[in-house]
């Protein structure tokens, strides 16, 4: 269960760092023209492609694991719960892993509203649409 608790706060200190690089990074996406040339200037552009879209990719995957890790521990607390053969202890132990499951779900699924306003926002504010 200690590792469980870990886990779960590592998921959600993880989650905090991951909001605050897509509030920083996410948003240079939104205008198509923010200093581009400058970077390919000066050597720093992607052979392969813009480098915005290169972090708003890393961003996305970083979502997509921390969304794996909360599911997994909602199934491992599912396993555990099916598991107990009636044991009053193991029972309260599985509900409470599947709430930490439950609860990290639901701050990665708001992160990634926050994300998507603060996009949606930056861009409007960029383009000159209020």
């Amino acid at each position: 269960m200690k590792i469980m608790k870990k886990l779960f706060c590592f998921a959600v200190m993880f989650t905090t760092v991951y909001m605050a690089v897509a509030a920083l990074a996410l948003p240079a996406v939104a205008a198509p023209d923010l200093g581009l040339e400058y970077a390919t200037n000066m050597g720093l552009a992607s052979q392969n492609g813009d480098v915005r879209d290169t972090a708003v990719d890393i961003v996305k995957y970083l979502m997509t694991f921390l969304g794996i890790i909360a599911v997994g521990i909602i199934l491992y607390g599912g396993f555990v719960w099916m598991t107990a053969s009636g044991n009053e202890d193991k029972v309260a132990s599985a509900k409470k892993t599947i709430t930490a499951g439950a609860i990290g779900l639901v701050v990665i699924l708001a992160a990634f509203a926050i994300v998507t306003f603060v996009i949606q926002i930056t861009t409007n504010a960029i383009n000159g649409d209020f």
